[in-house]
């Protein structure tokens, strides 16, 4: 388990152009993800065309040629003729695209940067193979298996494999530690280790509390309602529900977390095949949050199972929007596996919202590249900073029981449209954020503070420590200056409040909190939060 860096150091604003690219790639995982298996017929018919040829190349061509070679270049190019959404998924990636849906993976339990080309532990997983055997945060992997592995530009993604393996089996560690002159052995058995949907879960002001849902994963309903219960035993009875950037994954989990909100009866989703069959998903009335005030919190990276959650509270008038508009995919897939581990993710259906809208946006039968701009079009069209400039059709319009006007075809626009803020966004800002220094200084700071940090079990004790420090910001532009990065006094002050926020929510983040240490110092700069604990405030005077 790792954090990218270069993912911490944009969020949670849009600097540029550059990242709504980033954020359009970013959504592939989720959005072809978590479906039931159903196993494909093994018999195929022998007089279809297709099968016919693949037969006499095997058997007639001039030279000997691998069917199964030829059928792996063959069936992405038919499935490139059908929606954006199916997609032929190859064995060797069938792991790695399941893996963080399926709610552990075995490896050895820390989660860690490479931002100066060395591994550092940011955290020991409570408990974990790492934890048993004495890895600290703040250590620095030197060897793995006896291999150097500090200093030698090793990719992210071969480290992880290096430190990941099947559980029970051992890997050798050399540790560099503050204070050790030598390197600090150890050896780590693999083992079973959680993966966690809900990256994070605080009371972040008065009665309100925090959720931050990064995808739906097969434990995620269970973790809602432990954060639920957590929540509330805190005084909690007013939510944020933040589905910003989580693309999706299954979909029953969805059903199970909307369920939570709604009263019995209540229509969630249903779905319709192409010989208009339909299924419909009603709640049972067993939800603990029914009567719990709460703002979803959505934008372009929302897809999927996040707008049929999103869909669900909005036309049953049960949850508020704030944000911007949601991907737009409102289409169903299947996934049926080969016998050889690979799979084919078929879109089977369309899903609708409780009133009747599909939020699929337009696309074109084969153009996926033109169907991937989407998000570049909005972009360039002003969409993420005014609401006036998206349209929707007057015959895509719905009502809700309460009488609010929605509106289908692509994308969930929320109640309340919150612009992306480039307010504070200066080019020292750019600058220090983009060559990774700010980032950087925080690794740095949290070394020469690591006894402290480890010491911190709760948001307020974080608040705390950081709000001791009266020097932070005035010594990271001093770290700035020696790294080339000379001040530009009247872009400070302009993006002081930006920096401040995270420096404290990167350095947060290297306690045991994680990022719940992060998210709990970042929501001071994020206009959405803070708009919809507004609105959370505002409701409970009207009430």
């Amino acid at each position: 388990m790792y954090r990218n860096s270069i993912r911490t150091v944009v969020f949670p604003l849009l600097l540029a152009a550059g990242v709504v690219a980033g954020t359009a790639l970013g959504f592939y995982a989720g959005r072809h993800s978590g479906v039931p298996q159903v196993f494909l017929p093994q018999q195929e018919n022998p007089g279809s065309k297709l099968t016919q040829t693949l037969s006499l190349i095997g058997s007639k061509y001039v030279d000997p040629v691998s069917v199964d070679s030829l059928a792996e270049q063959v069936i992405p190019l038919l499935v490139g003729e059908l929606d954006p959404h199916s997609v032929y998924i190859p064995a060797d990636e069938m792991a790695a695209m399941n893996e963080s849906l399926e709610g552990e993976f075995d490896g050895i339990g820390v989660v860690f940067n490479m931002a100066t080309d060395t591994v550092i532990v940011l955290n020991v997983i409570a408990q974990g193979p790492s934890d048993k055997v004495g890895v600290r945060a703040g250590d620095r992997i030197i060897e793995i298996d006896d291999s150097l592995v500090a200093g030698r530009k090793i990719p992210q993604n071969e480290i992880v494999k290096r430190l990941r393996g099947p559980r029970g089996t051992t890997v050798r560690l050399g540790l560099e530690r503050q204070h050790i002159p030598e390197l600090v052995q150890v050896e780590v058995v693999r083992g079973a280790i959680p993966i966690k949907s809900i990256e994070s879960a605080f009371r972040i002001e008065g009665s309100i509390g925090y959720i931050k849902l990064g995808q739906f994963a097969r434990t995620t309903a269970l973790e809602m309602r432990r954060a639920l219960a957590l929540l509330r035993a805190e005084g909690v009875d007013r939510l944020i529900f933040d589905l910003r950037g989580n693309a999706g994954g299954f979909l029953d989990q969805a059903i199970a977390v909307a369920n939570e909100f709604l009263h019995k009866g209540q229509l969630i989703v249903y779905t319709e095949d192409r010989n208009k069959q339909q299924l419909r998903e009603y709640a049972d009335g067993t939800g603990t949050a029914q009567e719990m005030a709460v703002a979803v919190l959505i934008d372009e990276g929302s897809a999927s199972s996040s707008e049929i959650l999103a869909g669900a509270l909005q036309d049953n008038d049960r949850g508020t929007l704030v944000g911007r508009r949601s991907f737009g995919k409102g289409l169903v897939q299947q996934q049926l596996p080969y016998s050889d581990g690979s799979a084919l993710r078929l879109t089977t259906a369309r899903y609708y919202t409780p009133t009747g809208r599909s939020i699929q946006k337009p696309y074109t039968i084969g153009h996926g590249d033109s169907y991937e701009e989407d998000l570049w079009n909005r972009y360039r069209n002003n969409e993420f900073f005014s609401a006036d400039s998206i349209r929707f059709s007057d015959s895509l319009r719905f009502v809700t029981p309460g009488g609010k006007v929605v509106y289908g075809g692509g994308g969930i626009m929320p109640d309340f449209f919150i612009p992306a803020d480039t307010t504070d966004v200066t080019p020292y800002f750019v600058e220090v954020a983009g060559r990774n220094i700010l980032y950087r200084y925080t690794i740095e700071y949290a070394d020469k503070h690591r006894d402290a940090l480890n010491a911190v079990e709760s948001v307020a004790q974080l608040k705390a420590l950081l709000d001791s420090d009266k020097t932070l910001v005035n010594s990271f532009i001093r770290y700035a200056a020696a790294k080339g990065v000379e001040p530009r006094y009247e872009e400070i002050a302009r993006s002081r409040r930006l920096i401040e926020a995270q420096l404290r929510a990167y350095i947060g983040r290297n306690t045991k909190l994680e990022d719940t240490g992060f998210y709990a110092n970042i929501y001071p700069v994020d206009k959405v939060i803070l708009r919809a604990i507004e609105i959370l405030n505002n409701q409970q005077s009207d009430d």
